[in-house]
């Protein structure tokens, strides 16, 4: 059985110490929690530079376009409950096909979401 974790970590030199310890077959990381797209490709490259894959936790529209540009990507986790929350609130949601995503073939900008206020506005706090 293989060991994936990481989904918690919050900086780089986490990361670095789970893999220099060998805790992990995969490494997970999670975009919005470890510092941004920018410091999950350099989790990305780490895992890369040791032989394994890496993971993207949850959020799949906040990982797909960071997730398609590595060459040792595993999966992309697609939970339900995320992918709820993205479509009800933003339009441009990815829709997977086949079980594959394709990110930016609809050509938008950055991640491709654009926040749909009417739909956003029953969950306005301020």
């Amino acid at each position: 059985m293989e060991v994936t974790a990481g989904e918690y970590g919050y900086t780089l030199p986490y990361f670095a110490q789970m893999l220099a310890a060998g805790a992990v077959d995969c490494l997970q990381a999670d975009v919005t929690r470890c510092g941004g797209i920018t410091v999950w490709l350099r989790a990305a490259a780490l895992a890369h530079g040791r032989g394994l894959e890496i993971s993207g936790h949850c959020a799949p529209h906040a990982h797909a376009h960071a997730a398609a540009s590595v060459p040792n990507l595993r999966h992309l986790e697609w939970f339900h409950d995320h992918v709820r929350i993205e479509r009800l609130l933003f339009d441009g949601a990815l829709a997977p096909d086949g079980g594959s995503l394709t990110p930016g073939h609809d050509g938008a900008p950055g991640l491709g979401l654009t926040l749909n206020g009417e739909r956003a506005r029953p969950y306005r706090v301020a």
